[in-house]
């Protein structure tokens, strides 16, 4: 059996392109594949200990190179890690792919250089970016349906699934998810105009045009006079109160429905959106039970009513079931909440210093006799400041206070300018984030319906990745024991999709005696 020296050069062929190094390179790292590989003495000993590690290699005694099937690109930057000690990469070759090999090769992901770390963490922060929207279900797929329901199991003693099981996830998608089916996009648009016509009454509620002032005053009875108590009350035209009416039956309805179908109770509870739905429709039907009343409490009620009438306008919410650039905009507020605080922190610094600034620049010049320098300046103390800095940083200007001294108005552009590069820095990372977050939506939005995924076929027999003919019985990767033809080795191999194959790479009698 021929012996290793350090100073060998050894080939290595993966995928199909060879590539050379030296042995005492592939030993830089130690705990990794190659290194393993290397740090043998012979070839019978290599074999030996790569038997133990999950990962198929073929050595060709006759070419004299080991054979990986992997990704050659690759495996070029990883063979550079050796050589150079620097892990970088390629900018050519999605994250998933390349984490991947580095976990094949034994690698260690935090090697990977800091100027590539952020190429190599885009796929990450794409993956988890996708996993905020839904993903679209077949509607052919039934059995998905049930998964996701958690119904898969609930079957009837025929063997078909109960009449409510059946329903339950079609009525959901129904009013749950608009793109789903004709009728979903129906019920989706017949909600989208209700949403806007009780926005709209909600408006013209307000408008002088559509109230009537109501004399309501009462006479009162004292032991020796009356007491005339003028009252008054503005009351809305009936036509709005009744296509209010209208709109809440709807929402009500709508309401229910997705209550009783819903396949997780708890979660539909928790929502926000769902909650906003009950908080709107709530008020309508305390002030219809209410309105017969006469009692001084049932008016308090109603006039508290009256005033909370504004959550109706919180159903604008609804529509974001309805577009996905609402959905984007909310999840772009809940990533940027990092870049907003620092955005508030900022703003918070400069109107701070800036209303400190104001208030001792104006007193410049004042009149002795005036210690607290009303007639000098509006800026009568610090915290009056504060508004005006804010107004000012924020590049509004309102003009209702402003500096009448030549060091006021020294300190007043520095304040503009200081609230026009605060501003500017964290807005690049928040526009940036709302683009991710868009051009993801649009692609979840347009891919192919979802489809099973794909199970490669047996490789027939004489691959190199099975059973040879000439070796024994064929064997199938799925089973558990092995074949074991007398003089093989016996090597594993990991594939991606955590399918475990049993490779058997056999040796003739030529090759073992040129290997001796």
């Amino acid at each position: 059996m021929g012996k290793f020296d350090d100073n060998e050069r050894i080939i290595l062929n993966v995928g199909g392109t060879r590539h050379e190094t030296y042995r005492t390179t592939l030993k830089t790292l130690p705990g990794t594949r190659l290194a393993l590989l290397a740090s043998e003495s012979d070839i019978e000993s290599v074999l030996d200990q790569l038997q133990q590690v999950p990962g198929f290699i073929e050595y060709n005694a006759r070419n004299n190179e080991y054979f990986f099937d992997r990704h050659p690109g690759v495996f070029a930057y990883v063979l550079n890690y050796y050589r150079t000690g620097k892990l970088h990469c390629p900018a050519d070759v999605c994250g998933p792919l390349f984490e991947e090999e580095l976990s094949f090769w034994g690698i260690d992901e935090t090697d990977v250089e800091p100027c590539c770390w952020m190429t190599y963490r885009q796929h990450r922060d794409a993956e988890e970016a996708l996993d905020v929207f839904e993903m679209n279900v077949d509607n052919d797929e039934d059995d998905e349906i049930g998964k996701r329901l958690g119904i898969e199991d609930v079957v009837s003693a025929d063997g078909s699934l109960s009449r409510w099981k059946k329903w339950q996830p079609v009525i959901w998608n129904l009013f749950e998810d608009p793109y789903s089916s004709r009728a979903a996009r129906f019920v989706a648009f017949a909600s989208l105009f209700f949403i806007l016509v009780s926005i709209t009454t909600f408006c013209l509620e307000t408008h002088e045009a559509f109230n009537t002032i109501i004399n309501k005053t009462d006479i009162v009875r004292n032991d020796s006079m009356l007491d005339l108590g003028p009252q008054y009350e503005i009351e809305t035209d009936p036509a709005l109160t009744y296509v209010e009416g209208v709109c809440v039956f709807w929402f009500t309805i709508e309401f229910l429905v997705r209550v009783i179908f819903s396949p997780d109770k708890l979660e539909f509870v928790k929502s926000v959106l769902n909650i906003i739905d009950f908080v709107a429709i709530l008020p309508f039907y305390l002030e219809v039970g209410l309105s017969g009343m006469s009692s001084k409490a049932a008016k308090d009620v109603l006039g508290f009513l009256r005033v909370v009438r504004f959550v109706r306008i919180l159903r604008i919410f609804k529509l974001t079931r309805h577009f996905i650039g609402l959905r984007v905009l909310g999840h772009t507020l809940r990533a940027s909440t990092n870049e907003f605080l620092l955005l508030i922190i900022f703003l918070a610094l400069g109107v701070l210093i800036f209303a400190t600034m104001i208030y001792y620049a104006e007193r410049i010049g004042a009149n002795p006799n005036d210690p607290t320098a009303s007639d000098h300046t509006m800026f009568k103390n610090i915290p009056i400041g504060f508004w005006w800095a804010v107004v000012t940083m924020t590049t509004l200007g309102y003009g209702d206070m402003y500096p009448q001294t030549w060091s006021g108005m020294l300190v007043g552009a520095l304040c503009a300018l200081a609230g026009v590069l605060t501003i500017a820095m964290p807005v690049p990372v928040i526009v940036n984030n709302f683009g991710m977050y868009y051009s993801l939506a649009m692609a979840k939005q347009k891919l192919p319906k979802r489809r099973k995924k794909h199970i490669p076929q047996a490789v027939q027999t004489g691959s190199p990745t099975y059973c040879k003919t000439d070796l024994g019985p064929t064997c199938n990767s799925t089973q558990a024991d092995l074949c074991l033809p007398k003089g093989n080795r016996v090597l594993e191999r990991h594939r991606s999709d955590n399918c475990k194959e049993v490779v058997f790479t056999g040796f003739t009698q030529a090759e073992s005696s040129v290997l001796s």
